[in-house]
């Protein structure tokens, strides 16, 4: 995960190497990296050749069209929000790590309002991964406050934030892969009377509720609730996640990297449901290391630098230049 000034040094490395006789085979889905050094791209769909096109000659409209099988709108479209009150409040929260005491977070203070998107953005390895933790209960801060709602929650345990979280590892932290859909659709509040009563699972009430999920959320799977989410594609899965989360109704989401590993198509449909969600009030934190992620979709951008606030900028009065330069520490 680069800068872009690193990603425009790996570019030009590229280029060098074609000049000097080299071919290179080159695997991405970043369609203005595919324009900035590609001679002729072969798209693949679901395993299938779909067909090779000249790069020069075709726009990247066409090519995310070939990728996804329909017309993709690469603008993130969301009105102008007036954002509210607090959700998430972190104040002064330092965590530091049990190998070598060094802080990984250090003196992080920030706000979420509802009905806004906010932005942790930089290069990965500064501190995201312990600071999305810690808000989410998986990690215990060595000092600060984190309220939400005005509630103090810093030492709470996970089932007791009432927060939505969609986490950076879908299969490792987000899905049980080998359990069908139904299950792990439920699997923030199967304990609930809704789905259990005296200790026995209601199946008929959890598939109930799969089924409209699957309907409200366009989840495609071969075997409908039943089908073992090991099973699905990786957009599917994440569809699934963010079903789940969602339909928590809580009024904090943290979404990391959520549309990481996933098509054009696939992130269009998550940033609709991102801004759907700031539509409705709720405050999101958005954690992303895409820079194009970054700049359309939050309404503030928070850098993170060696665990430290290096920006607190709206996407409108900073360059991808600038943004490149405060991840990289520079600024």
């Amino acid at each position: 995960m680069l800068t872009p000034q690193e990603i425009e040094e790996l570019m030009n490395i590229m280029k060098n190497l074609v000049a000097e006789g080299k071919s290179i085979l080159f695997i991405t889905h970043k369609l203005d990296e595919i324009k900035a050094v590609a001679a002729r791209c072969t798209v693949l769909r679901k395993g299938q050749y779909i067909g090779t096109a000249d790069v020069e000659s075709v726009s990247k409209s066409q090519l995310s069209e070939m990728m996804v099988g329909r017309q993709i709108n690469f603008s993130v479209e969301k009105i102008d929000n007036h954002a509210g009150d607090a959700i998430l409040k972190v104040e002064n929260l330092t965590v530091k790590s049990k190998q070598h005491g060094k802080a990984l977070v250090d003196d992080v203070s920030f706000e979420v309002r509802s009905g806004e998107i906010v932005c942790i953005a930089g290069i990965d390895g500064n501190g995201q991964q312990e600071l999305v933790f810690t808000l989410a209960g998986m990690m215990q801060p060595d000092s600060g406050h984190i309220f939400l709602e005005d509630k103090e929650i810093t030492h709470n345990s996970i089932r007791s934030r009432d927060l939505a979280h969609i986490p950076e590892d879908r299969h490792k932290h987000g899905l049980i892969l080998d359990y069908n859909l139904a299950y792990n659709l439920v699997l923030q509040n199967y304990y609930t009377s809704c789905f259990q009563k005296n200790g026995f699972l209601r199946f008929d009430e959890i598939y109930k509720f799969a089924d409209n999920l699957i309907d409200d959320f366009d989840i495609r799977a071969g075997q409908g609730a039943r089908t073992v989410t090991r099973s699905m594609s990786g957009g599917n899965q994440q569809k699934a996640i963010i079903a789940r989360e969602i339909s928590k109704g809580s009024r904090l989401l943290i979404a990391v990297q959520p549309t990481r590993g996933l098509d054009v198509g696939a992130c269009e449909y998550i940033h609709k449901q991102l801004v759907a969600e700031r539509g409705k009030g709720r405050g999101v934190l958005l954690v992303s290391l895409e820079l194009d992620e970054v700049m359309d979709v939050s309404d503030r951008i928070i850098v993170i630098h060696e665990g430290k606030i290096a920006a607190n900028v709206k996407p409108k009065d900073i360059s991808f230049s600038e943004l490149g330069l405060y991840m990289a520490g520079v600024k």
